[in-house]
């Protein structure tokens, strides 16, 4: 009994000694390059720096599966974005393609050396990995590709999670209204970008002291959580007021059927992202119809009405 107790006691602390030593400060790599890899895929990556390869697992977002091997998280995943499970492979792939693209060139890596398990025999560590545009994990959720879920960690600067965990919901929020990326599958918007790109985490790595510290613990800071995105219609760009486009729009004009996505965002209370619900909901019997788009409600469609024939 006592053996057993000291067994318990001893594992324990090795558990702790083992957590403490890779999970206690931030490590900087910094001049990363993708390693091509058929594993790869949208948030699971082969990593080289420094003469050495690392897989590397992001933290706090998921994106779907690119096969069949895990069939279980597949559908689970479909689910979530309620879609089919070749569509959920099929935006797995979409979302490994636009990580390639973003990891075509340097890139940095914060990582505790947590490991994050996996199936190669290359150990997995988790990580928040920036790019020249920010945070990848963000872009990913803001671009539909990948969704608010996964493993947790405090980013490097908060005292939380949660101010990420909020942030990356507002962008998953955005692409779905948007209907873009796994969202805008039965659109077909798959490889359709936000239209304004959110403003994207930025790890700002503190002053090293010596040149080659490149591996050495350096925390970073993530900015803070942006306010909601608001599309920019014609005529909010700093143009005079008088020559507002939205003010000049004859009523009763406008085709509901056949009008550009310009034309619709000169209706007030039209921006780019209801114009594009608008044109993915066509054909409709009348301008009547206009209520069953998502997001125009009996005031918005009182407003809006009297611009279309």
């Amino acid at each position: 009994m006592i053996s057993r107790i000291l067994f318990v006691v001893v594992t324990i602390w090795l558990t702790n000694v083992n957590v403490g030593a890779r999970g206690r400060d931030w490590i900087t790599l910094e001049n990363c390059r993708l390693v091509p890899n058929a594993a790869n895929d949208g948030d699971s990556f082969h990593v080289s720096v420094n003469g050495k390869e690392y897989i590397f697992r992001l933290y706090l977002v998921d994106a779907p599966e690119t096969d069949a091997v895990n069939p279980a998280r597949l559908v689970e995943q479909a689910k979530y974005f309620a879609i089919t499970v070749p569509q959920a492979i099929e935006v797995g792939q979409a979302a490994k393609e636009f990580t390639g693209e973003k990891l075509s060139e340097l890139f940095t890596v914060f990582t505790r050396m947590s490991d994050a398990m996996g199936r190669s025999k290359l150990e997995r560590f988790y990580a928040f990995v920036q790019t020249k545009e920010g945070d990848l994990g963000e872009q990913l959720v803001c671009n539909g590709l990948a969704r608010n879920y996964g493993f947790k960690a405090v980013p490097p600067g908060l005292k939380s999670s949660r101010q990420e965990v909020e942030k990356l919901q507002q962008f998953e929020d955005e692409a779905k209204r948007e209907k873009i990326g796994g969202w805008g599958v039965n659109a077909g918007r798959l490889n359709v970008r936000a239209q304004k790109p959110a403003p994207f985490s930025v790890f700002i790595a503190e002053k090293k002291t010596r040149p080659h510290a490149t591996s050495a613990p350096s925390p970073g800071i993530f900015s803070p959580t942006p306010k909601p995105r608001v599309p920019i219609a014609p005529g909010d760009r700093g143009e005079p007021s008088k020559s507002h486009q939205k003010e000049k729009t004859p009523l009763g004009k406008i085709d509901v059927n056949t009008a550009t996505e310009k034309e619709l965002t000169t209706v007030p209370g039209i921006g780019h992202v209801m114009a594009a619900r608008i044109i993915a909901a066509r054909p409709f019997r009348s301008a009547d119809d206009l209520k069953r788009v998502s997001g125009i409600g009996d005031k918005k469609y009182e407003k809006i009405r009297p611009y279309f024939n």
